[in-house]
């Protein structure tokens, strides 16, 4: 009979197993659903097919998105002063943006490729084989297709990691469906457990959804990953849009509360802390603990004092 301990281990390695099975499993079947469509746009229109699926993997969280799913678009495209067709409004950098609706996710391709192809802006990428992912990569970030720093980094280490620049070639994609009829590998039922699969990344915080930063997190890649939108990501957590990341750092992913949770009444100052970090430490907006404790904003925390979580000082 195994120890407690070991079937501890036992479980959670198996926990840990099906959680990173099911983060990518979704976006495996995103690419076997989309990669005949991406490589009939390649041919089309010359736009790389490991790019096309990257990019839609990476811009609808694989076809997860509130754009993907009610919109059909699966690039981010917003309308644009050209666009005369269906619109969906919906919250980006800015809130209540304009983006372009489809009839059906193979329309969004297709615009997606004709965008890049008709696309002034684009029209060096093609200078570039549609086997140098690479350079496709860094050149839509150079012609500023987003605004996240890493995007070009993003999208190649998507490319990769799901060897999707097999699909930019013939020899590649015969030698794909020759593995995609290989022997299909099962994965183990524990007692059909259904797995969030972010379940293990969320915590709860005051009645409020959190992650901890990891090494490499960037917050386009956050806000996608989890469909939360990048200007509630810096409002959520009271940050500067040139704010930087650091592993370890708690981030919110609902708006925080005006008071700790109950029980929490009191939080003495350590060595090192900030009213900021102990405002995202307990959930609590940064101007109310201020004023909870009849500070002017931007006062210094100090270290050894008591500050009120919940009611106001004297009261």
């Amino acid at each position: 009979m195994l120890k407690v301990t070991n079937l501890i281990i036992i479980l959670l390695v198996a926990f840990h197993g099906l959680n990173a099975y099911s983060q990518s499993s979704k976006t495996k079947v995103y690419i076997k659903k989309y990669k005949d469509i991406a490589v009939k746009e390649m041919k089309r229109t010359g736009v790389p097919a490991s790019i096309t699926l990257a990019q839609g993997i990476l811009e609808s969280n694989s076809g997860q998105s509130r754009l993907a799913v009610k919109g059909n678009n699966h690039f981010g495209i917003k309308c644009h002063s050209d666009w005369k067709g269906r619109k969906i409004i919906h919250d980006d950098d800015k809130k209540n943006e304009c983006f372009r609706k489809y009839r059906s996710a193979y329309d969004s391709y297709k615009d997606h490729s004709d965008f890049i192809k008709n696309g002034q802006r684009y029209s060096f990428l093609f200078n570039y084989k549609p086997t140098d992912y690479k350079s496709w990569a860094k050149g839509l970030k150079k012609a500023n297709y987003a605004t996240e720093k890493r995007y070009a980094e993003l999208l190649i280490d998507i490319i990769e990691d799901y060897e999707l620049y097999k699909y930019d070639s013939k020899k590649g994609r015969k030698k794909a469906k020759e593995k995609d009829r290989g022997p299909k590998q099962e994965l183990a039922d524990i007692d059909n457990l259904v797995i969030n699969p972010f379940k293990e990344e969320i915590q709860t915080q005051n009645r409020i959804n959190y992650i901890v930063v990891k090494k490499g997190d960037t917050f386009y890649g956050i806000a996608k990953k989890f469909d939360v939108m990048l200007w509630q990501l810096y409002k959520y957590n009271e940050l500067e849009e040139n704010a930087i990341l650091k592993p370890g750092q708690i981030l919110y992913l609902q708006p925080k509360r005006n008071k700790a949770e109950a029980g929490k009444k009191h939080h003495t100052v350590g060595t090192g802390e900030t009213m900021y970090s102990i405002s995202q430490l307990y959930g609590i907006k940064l101007k109310r603990l201020y004023k909870k404790n009849n500070l002017k904003f931007g006062d210094k925390a100090i270290a050894g004092h008591e500050l009120n979580l919940r009611k106001k000082k004297n009261e």
